[in-house]
């Protein structure tokens, strides 16, 4: 009760307010942690790396249909000028291996190893790679064809093919003194599996705009056909042969192996 000059108030002590019960504590922590959770999955898959399949062989024997990586998409990111000296960005390199979309189809996603950044002169002669005016090594390409192709192998030729329009105009405007000469904000690339890859000699340069990252890891190897692996009509296939095969087509020797490039001096 409480007194005050002209009147009496009765004041009715009130019950305090019972606290908040422990599961909805609990139930708002769990839907909280796992809000962040996903969102910073949503953040890192977007934003700081990307699962890539490889769907075909022109990487062979470095990388095999049926791995799947984790791709670097913070390494190429454009620096800023605070960034740049917080985060971990890098100049493409010679011998890199990339992930970019495709100058004639972005909706497609390509792997290639770029041998050629901008200011540089490529050719190759009898399938060996010239740099600058040098002939590089280069452990890592295959050749699985034992023959000479006059513009596949002897490069830039005559076309023996038909080539995309970015290609026809790397011919006809950036050759010089038989030699491809990479503009800038360009790239050369070319596939490991030399003799069987849909590249640069065929499509054109890549722009830097187009190039997503750089593979990290191979986090699974799975002994899949090219059909299956690009066709989405096929995906139920997929699935059932990954049930019945998963222990015998699994290449664990490859689980986890780091992916590196190698340089191009």
């Amino acid at each position: 009760m409480s007194v005050d000059e002209d009147h009496v108030t009765i004041v009715a002590d009130q019950p305090a307010p019972p606290p908040p019960a422990p599961h909805l504590n609990t139930q708002r922590s769990f839907v909280a942690e796992w809000t962040v959770t996903i969102i910073l999955l949503l953040f890192g898959t977007t934003s700081l790396v990307q699962a890539f399949v490889i769907p075909t062989g022109s990487m062979e024997d470095t990388l095999l249909v049926g791995d799947h990586l984790l791709v670097d998409k913070l390494s190429y990111g454009p620096s800023g000028p605070v960034s740049k000296h917080i985060l971990p960005y890098c100049a493409i390199k010679r011998g890199d291996i990339i992930v970019f979309r495709y100058p004639v189809d972005i909706q497609q996603t390509f792997v290639k190893r770029c041998i050629g950044v901008p200011g540089d002169r490529i050719k190759l002669v009898n399938k060996q790679l010239v740099l600058n005016g040098s002939a590089v090594s280069e452990p890592y390409v295959y050749h699985k064809t034992g023959y000479i192709d006059s513009y596949r192998d002897n490069f830039p030729g005559e076309p023996n093919v038909h080539l995309a329009e970015g290609a026809q105009d790397m011919l006809l405007n950036h050759v010089r003194d038989g030699e491809v000469a990479v503009p800038p904000g360009y790239y050369f690339a070319m596939g490991d599996n030399r003799d069987s890859s849909l590249d640069s000699r065929y499509w054109g340069f890549v722009p830097r705009a187009n190039i997503i990252g750089k593979p990290l890891i191979i986090y699974w190897s799975y002994d899949a056909p090219t059909e299956t692996l690009s066709s989405p009509a096929l995906g139920w296939n997929h699935i059932i042969d990954l049930v019945e095969h998963f222990p015998t087509k699994t290449r664990w020797s490859r689980t986890f192996r780091l992916i590196r490039g190698y340089p191009l001096n």
